[in-house]
């Protein structure tokens, strides 16, 4: 689990692509403290395990699910990418309950600035706007992110000039792609509220049957 508090940007050295999947050689620091093989660390908000280790940097493995449902299949070498360690068990609440499973992604349409913030507007697909509300957390490229408005087919969030700064956010332009995760909570509720499926048992009444017994 994770909060979307980012602690530092990384920087991609390489890319190993499959014909579906890929290795991402990440150059980095901060994250590293304390970091073992097998370990999680969010990039861009995916949840991607640790499988190598080097001074500078680690690697990871993004499988075919990953790059087709978030916007890691766009990275380049040299690219910056957000990078927060799972959150150990002791460790600060900082943003909010957030998973590493990108629902989907969103393209940046329009970055406005004002006196004291910089408001973002993002379109999303209908499936992923239905878990958005007013007011509710949002994860953007991995960065907890409060909504301040939302529509039918975009939401728009404020930030400050520090959390731009300090995460990809500086690097986005207006037709960028950035990985959306919802509040994990209003997709439990919703799923908990579904009438539960039983499975339909197959009747043994036939019309022979009705007949050999007088009906």
């Amino acid at each position: 689990m994770f909060t979307g508090i980012v602690e530092e940007m990384g920087t991609i050295q390489k890319i190993e692509r499959g014909s579906q999947s890929a290795v991402l050689s990440i150059r980095c620091e901060k994250v590293l403290e304390g970091t073992q093989i097998g370990d999680s660390i969010a990039v861009n908000g995916v949840c991607l395990t640790v499988t190598g280790l080097r001074s500078d940097g680690y690697n990871a493995d993004v499988m075919a699910e990953t790059m087709n449902r978030s916007s890691l299949g766009l990275l380049q070498p040299g690219s910056r990418v957000n990078l927060e360690r799972a959150m150990p068990a002791d460790g600060r609440f900082g943003g909010h309950i957030v998973a590493g499973h990108v629902d989907g992604t969103g393209t940046i349409v329009k970055i406005e600035k004002d006196e004291t913030a910089v408001w973002y507007r993002i379109e999303a697909a209908p499936e992923v706007l239905r878990y958005i509300v007013e007011k509710g957390s949002i994860t953007i490229d991995g960065i907890s992110l409060t909504v301040a408005t939302v529509s039918d087919t975009d939401f728009q969030v404020s930030i400050i000039p520090h959390t731009q700064a300090n995460t990809v956010l500086s690097d986005r332009k207006t037709g960028d792609v950035v990985n959306l995760e919802t509040d994990i909570i209003g997709k439990y509720v919703e799923k908990l509220l579904q009438p539960q499926k039983t499975p339909e048992k197959e009747s043994k009444i036939t019309l022979e049957f009705l007949a050999e017994n007088g009906f």
